[in-house]
């Protein structure tokens, strides 16, 4: 396990929210993080955090986190490394300027996904991309993670590039409610029903694997040279995404095993290179339909 002689500080930004609340429980009590400030918008600030929001995480909201000042998303709050869980409508702005401040901002929010010089990262599949860090212009950094399905679909697809070549790929995803944010989709909307488009869903998945996969040129990522198509469904669970996929590759076969084979063989030297807290055994599980 790595280990550090004392935690790195780190603030969130947009800390009320689904996304932020996510950030919190998961660096709360971490062996490598400690949780120094939160940032919201001008309606919370000044409000301690417990009183600010409605805590929806399954694990208990630490008190001493509960009771942390909630501070304006501007860099003067902040330690020099933020996770950002801001909205999409206002994060593109924010990140940037806690970037020009010579901040480290790792952000779930779409606005930098498919900037030319920042990571989109899926730590197993693409981290050579992080060299992209270097070419950044302002002081500071910014990396983002992809869209929550993209992670699951793309990570799948990786090892099959790598060991076929992938030519075209069709995705239906069946997507739970909690992936809405909160308070989500209206009830009676999604009551015994299934709804068959999400807004901007489908157009993150055609792009966002394409820049993943794609191969580092120095300053920029040569896009990956398949094609997508994506269908995004909402679907009556509370939780979990499931995405079907069909695929053409450029060298073909017809063992199923040798697709079984590179999915089980993938991420192992990841796996002995890198012992941290959150990451998995196995970077994929590859079960059996009964």
């Amino acid at each position: 396990m790595f280990h550090l002689s004392k935690k790195i500080p780190v603030g969130i930004l947009g800390a009320t929210g689904i996304v932020g609340q996510k950030f919190v429980e998961l660096l709360s009590n971490h062996p490598l993080f400690e949780i120094k400030a939160l940032g919201a918008s001008e309606k919370s600030t000044g409000k301690s955090y417990g009183e600010a929001m409605t805590w929806k995480m399954a694990a208990p909201l630490e008190n001493k986190i509960a009771y942390l000042k909630l501070h304006p998303c501007t860099p003067e709050h902040f330690p020099k490394v933020v996770f950002s869980g801001l909205d999409s409508s206002v994060a593109g702005d924010i990140e940037t300027n806690f970037a020009k401040a010579s901040f480290t901002v790792i952000s779930n929010s779409k606005n930098h996904r498919m900037d030319v010089d920042v990571p989109l990262l899926i730590p197993e599949v693409n981290s050579d991309h992080l060299n992209l860090l270097n070419h950044q212009s302002h002081k500071g950094h910014i990396v983002t993670n992809p869209n929550c399905s993209v992670i699951g679909i793309t990570t799948a697809l990786k090892p099959l590039a790598q060991a076929f070549g992938i030519d075209k790929v069709h995705v239906v995803t069946l997507q739970a409610v909690s992936g809405a944010g909160y308070p989500g989709v209206s009830s009676f909307d999604i009551l015994d029903n299934v709804i068959p488009f999400i807004s901007g869903e489908e157009e993150k998945i055609e792009q966002e694997p394409l820049k993943i996969l794609g191969e580092l040129k120095g300053a920029f990522i040569q896009p990956y040279p398949m094609k997508i198509s994506a269908q995004c469904n909402r679907v009556a669970v509370m939780d979990g995404h499931m995405a079907c996929v069909s695929l053409s590759l450029q060298k073909k076969t017809s063992e199923a095993k040798d697709l079984i084979d590179v999915w089980n063989h993938f991420g192992v030297s990841f796996q002995k290179n890198f012992s941290l807290p959150s990451l998995p055994k196995e970077t994929l599980k590859i079960g059996r339909a009964h």
